[in-house]
């Protein structure tokens, strides 16, 4: 989790609707980081009637997991709405809150034995997982960023190597310093992704799990980080700052058997 001890000054106010550049925003991701999959953003509705009116939004022929209904949006650049009723099951919707966290979903009946050995492990599981709280919103929608079409989104979801997303991190901690914990749940790992940063408001990074490789088709190589769009100014302004320092992606392999200093003298 994010170390919420820390100095809340350094959290960036939200600007208003309107005010980001989304190209630009995700032209500097492209040309600082050469992310390759489509950076998009996450938007929760109160409404079915909202999610509905965003302009070319896709509504699903067919049931999902959530995992899918993002992946449409990250590699095929689609503005995608949901339900609860769109999806496979609770455990896709109880991230989201769009499903309750009852007491069947609690037990972890369905993963015990699965995924973990015990039921006592399962419920565990379930009940170490960040959601959105339900019963505040009935859809969802996810579109790429750059399209404008959730102004703003909730989160902005952007899939990217580990060199890529230790940049990220950078940025975010080059003015403002605050250190990141993050925490791992294992299987259902979007809810350390998208689920946490909704429920918390903060960046979140995950480790996408067996079903979002299989389902949602993140590569082998990919993270994910979860990001409100008001942090995403400041994070690329560092990402700047390190680039003119020569820190910038890609990052370049010194050798392991060469003198350290001359690289080193310039980097500390």
């Amino acid at each position: 989790m994010v170390d919420v001890t820390l100095n809340a000054g350094s959290i960036p106010p939200a600007p208003k609707a309107g005010v980001y550049d989304w190209p630009d925003i995700t032209d500097r991701l492209l040309r600082l980081l050469r992310i390759r999959a489509t950076v998009i953003g996450m938007k929760m509705f109160e409404t079915v009637e909202e999610m509905e009116a965003i302009p070319r939004i896709r509504r699903p022929k067919a049931i999902h997991t959530t995992d899918q209904v993002v992946a449409q949006a990250a590699r095929l650049g689609w503005t995608v709405g949901i339900t609860n009723d769109d999806l496979v099951g609770p455990q896709c919707g109880a991230v989201l809150g769009l499903s309750p966290r009852d007491e069947e979903w609690l037990s972890g009946e369905r993963m015990a034995g699965v995924w973990f050995e015990t039921i006592e492990d399962s419920a565990d599981h379930q009940a170490a997982m960040d959601t959105v709280p339900f019963g505040k919103y009935s859809a969802m929608a996810v579109s790429p960023l750059a399209a404008g079409r959730l102004d703003p989104p909730d989160i902005a979801l952007i899939y990217a190597t580990p060199a890529q997303t230790i940049l990220m991190v950078n940025g975010l901690q080059w003015s403002g310093y605050r250190k990141f914990e993050w925490g791992c749940v294992g299987e259902s790992s979007c809810a350390d992704s998208w689920g946490k940063a909704l429920r918390t408001g903060e960046p979140s990074l995950s480790i996408p799990c067996f079903a979002e490789r299989r389902y949602g088709g993140v590569m082998e190589d990919e993270l994910l980080l979860a990001i409100p769009p008001k942090f995403l100014p400041g994070m690329l302004d560092g990402c700047e700052s390190l680039a003119r320092n020569g820190l910038r992606y890609p990052i370049p392999q010194y050798g392991i058997q060469q003198d350290v200093r001359a690289g080193m003298s310039a980097s500390y």
